[in-house]
């Protein structure tokens, strides 16, 4: 894969470049996603003030995510992320000179929205340079490195300027963060641009999901979606239950993390022997069955142990998925295509913790696990259908 004049030989450290400038960028909203709430909380404002503020966040990716990925379709891949780099960088720099919730919240929606739209615009790159099927899982899995590296990066960075230097130097390192950012990406040579393929009429998003192996695809990305936001939920509520530590349940939730981003660094060097559709399916198979058994482990160790394999199973899905929707969308509408899927995933980040709440303060959290694992479960078989076609079936 070439990405760079300089790199034509060495697609190595192109790919690294794009990776890094990813990770760049996504520290600065995980940096701002623990910052911010953290001075609100400092300030006296109440929970639910905080999760509206973190809800900003995800909220702001829902209703850009489809332009975005059609202005990635027609200005390819510097002229998106060099907006959102000045975006993040300014919202940044809001909470800087005006640290008041208001300022935070407008903060949360820029941060917010520049790196999902960096995030498709990047995604729609490394896959139309990828040469094929085995190509777009390596890279992929490389890329999906990035936000694992990020959220611990940026909260981390965050958290030891503001104990040690306050919340003012937290949000100037974050603002320069964007900048590192354009600075690995100014050089990438942009890839030719692609004219709608023949014969094609219809130019709305939507119609992308008369295909059905679109359809496939973003039922089972929903559903898998909804497995990392139940476990991310649960686990504190029955860790409380249980009587764990804050660190006991915080290296639960850190085991999984850790898990999900070795899968993604060994993915690539297994990419040519592994099926899309496999994989996909044999993860929320083995999902179903950890949430079946989780609720029932009594002590920290065993919820670890639990947390590892399903980190396992959930980090492989995403390369996979990726991989897939590059095959079966025409190669002009990839962005729309990564804009469709990141409206969906966003919305229900923020929808089914909300849901999850309700429903587990009725029947409780156990049920809860238990309910999504039967649903996972039955979105195997549409995985396993998930066998990208050649021809008419690539959609409008």
């Amino acid at each position: 894969m070439s990405l760079t004049a300089a790199d034509r030989q060495e697609p190595r450290l192109a790919l690294a470049r794009l990776i890094a400038g990813h990770i760049c960028l996504h520290a600065c909203m995980a940096g701002m996603r623990m910052a911010a709430p953290l001075m609100a909380l400092r300030e006296g404002f109440s929970a639910l003030a905080v999760g509206f503020l973190l809800s900003l966040f995800a909220l702001t990716q829902v209703f850009l995510a489809l332009p975005a990925g059609r202005f990635a379709d027609r200005h390819a891949l510097k002229r998106p992320v060099g907006l959102c780099v000045t975006v993040a960088s300014a919202g940044a720099c809001l909470a800087l000179l005006f640290p008041a919730y208001p300022a935070l919240c407008l903060s949360a929606l820029m941060t917010g929205g520049a790196t999902g739209v960096a995030s498709i615009s990047l995604q729609r790159h490394v896959g139309r340079a990828a040469r094929n099927a085995t190509e777009l899982k390596k890279v992929f899995s490389w890329l999906a490195i990035g936000p694992a590296v990020s959220n611990f990066v940026g909260p981390l960075a965050a958290g030891l300027l503001i104990d040690h230097s306050g919340f003012r130097a937290a949000f100037l390192f974050m603002a320069l963060l964007p900048l590192m950012t354009w600075y690995w990406v100014r050089r990438t040579v942009e890839l030719p641009p692609v004219a709608p393929s023949p014969g094609a009429v219809s130019t709305k998003t939507w119609d992308l999901l008369r295909v059905p192996l679109m359809r496939r695809l973003m039922l089972v990305n929903w559903l898998l979606s909804s497995c990392w936001d139940v476990h991310t939920f649960v686990v504190p509520v029955l860790g409380h239950e249980r009587g764990f530590s804050a660190s006991q349940i915080g290296a639960i939730l850190g085991a999984f993390a850790l898990a999900a981003t070795l899968v993604r660094v060994l993915l690539p060097f297994v990419a040519s022997r592994l099926r899309e559709w496999v994989v996909v399916s044999c993860a929320m198979l083995m999902t179903a069955a950890l949430f079946a058994i989780y609720p029932l482990m009594v002590s920290a160790l065993a919820m670890g142990a639990c947390s590892v394999v399903l980190g396992l199973a959930l980090g492989s899905v995403q390369p996979m998925i990726m991989s897939t929707l590059h095959q079966i969308t025409p190669e002009s509408r990839h962005g729309e295509a990564l804009g469709l899927r990141l409206m969906a995933i966003n919305a229900s980040s923020v929808l089914m913790p909300l849901l999850f709440g309700t429903a587990g303060a009725v029947v409780g959290v156990s049920v809860v696990f238990w309910t999504v694992g039967l649903a996972v479960g039955s979105g195997a078989w549409p995985a396993w259908k998930l066998r990208p076609l050649n021809g008419p079936d690539k959609g409008p």
